[in-house]
């Protein structure tokens, strides 16, 4: 049974950090690609950053790109996304999610979800 468990969410300033990590069982993180999805109030989700499950190619919307680096942990079966100098438009629940193609977490879709942590960008 497939499990994504999200943490590290929070209330953060503008320009500030914060790491979001996400807890794989079920499987390896071999076996799926895995990424983040975001979803803010009345907008459409959003594939943040994900890595392929083959050959490790990361990649990230144009939105993050320089700002967010996401890497994993095989010995701990974790994903982590580390986001810095944070706006107020990357409010938003972030979501875990897995899936078979890569291509599908780029575009905001998967077979697997977490729960959602709840990120909050305000002064």
């Amino acid at each position: 049974q497939v499990q994504l468990v999200e943490s590290g969410g929070g209330l953060v300033q503008p320009g500030g950090s914060l790491r979001l990590s996400c807890a794989a069982s079920g499987f390896t993180l071999d076996y799926y690609a895995i990424g983040w999805i975001r979803q803010a109030p009345g907008k459409e989700r959003e594939g943040v950053s994900c890595i392929s499950k083959s050959d490790d190619r990361t990649y990230y919307a144009d939105s993050v790109k320089g700002r967010f680096t996401i890497s994993r942990d095989n010995a701990k079966n974790t994903v982590y996304l580390q986001m810095n100098s944070l706006k107020p438009e990357d409010t938003a629940v972030y979501y875990c999610a897995a899936d078979s193609r890569v291509t599908r977490l780029r575009v905001g879709e998967s077979s697997y979800w977490g729960q959602g942590t709840q990120v909050t960008v305000s002064s």
